[in-house]
């Protein structure tokens, strides 16, 4: 049956599905090898800008050619999932965590509407093989998105969208179904500077688009095992998981509109949490208010580290 279907119909036809499913936006790109981001992924672990995050340069061949994904793979499709999350009462005088962890794992909320949108799309076009990728593979999303269209990369290095921002997570299906690729779009961050000049680490180079991973914030507070280096001092500004400076001063996420995704509000338990919850947190209460939340990932002992560092 795919092959009785056109490519704009299929294509119609899956963006119409997953903006039902919730999804801010939907792009396709053939799924080939990625020639220049690969150059710019070698030249970029080469300077060991991505600290310890040695997962990054495992499977280089798969993360750089998304056609090795899937067997016979044909299409990706990119997707964007809002998770803007700023009409909170959450980060404004007390220790601070990226929006992106207020409510349930993403991986978890997103993995299923991806499940669901793969099965619409068997469901109607008959045996289409395909998998789905939530930043948990070798998927190099962000570069897929720009190329299918869901954005440009801005000098902090993120995927902005002009008509909301960067407050999105990013996901893929990589299928053997042809469809109607996107075109990439314009960079529109021009002179601005803000997320450069505002980067308390110095995390993003002198002119942007590229950033030294080691140096970031949420990098420290979430990807490092060890002590956070005595060169973060002072420069925390409050963050305790992850970092959302350098979206905070992004001219473009004045177009981010709250998300409508129940499983990303915030707790009761979290809102309430003040510096004095925080610095008090027992590993029972840990356990409880962040049950199934991505701040698990650096674990009770991570939390507590990032916490005492800013004494």
């Amino acid at each position: 049956m795919k092959n009785q279907i056109s490519t704009k119909e299929r294509s119609f036809f899956i963006k119409q599905s997953a903006h039902n499913l919730g999804f801010s936006s939907c792009g396709f790109t053939k799924a080939e090898f990625l020639e220049k981001e690969a150059l710019e992924l070698e030249a970029w672990l080469n300077k060991g800008q991505h600290g310890q995050m040695k997962y990054m340069a495992n499977h280089f061949d798969l993360r750089t050619d998304p056609s090795k994904l899937v067997p016979d793979a044909k299409s990706v499709i990119s997707l964007a999932y809002n998770y803007h999350n700023s009409d909170t009462n959450i980060n404004k005088e007390d220790h601070k965590i990226s929006q992106y962890a207020f409510g349930r794992d993403y991986h978890k909320v997103v993995k299923k509407k991806l499940k669901m949108l793969l099965q619409l799309i068997q469901e109607k076009f008959g045996a289409v093989a395909g998998r789905c990728f939530v930043d948990s593979a070798p998927v190099m999303e962000r570069d897929l998105a720009k190329r299918a269209g869901l954005g440009w990369m801005g000098k902090n290095t993120l995927l902005i969208h002009p008509k909301m921002g960067s407050y999105f997570f990013l996901a893929e299906i990589i299928l053997d179904l042809e469809l109607s690729y996107d075109q990439s779009i314009k960079d529109y961050c021009g002179t601005c500077t803000k997320c450069i000049e505002a980067c308390p680490t110095d995390a993003i180079s002198d002119k942007g688009y590229q950033l030294d991973a080691s140096k970031c914030i949420s990098y420290a507070t979430i990807e490092l095992k060890e002590q956070i280096p005595e060169t973060f001092k002072g420069k925390m500004d409050d963050w305790i998981f992850g970092c959302d400076i350098c979206q905070e001063v992004c001219p473009w996420n004045k177009f981010a509109k709250r998300h409508s995704e129940p499983e990303f509000n915030p707790s009761d338990q979290l809102k309430k949490m003040n510096k004095r919850d925080w610095e008090e947190l027992s590993l029972e209460a840990f356990n409880e208010i962040f049950e199934g939340s991505p701040i698990k990932r650096t674990k009770y002992e991570g939390l507590k580290r990032n916490i005492d560092f800013l004494d």
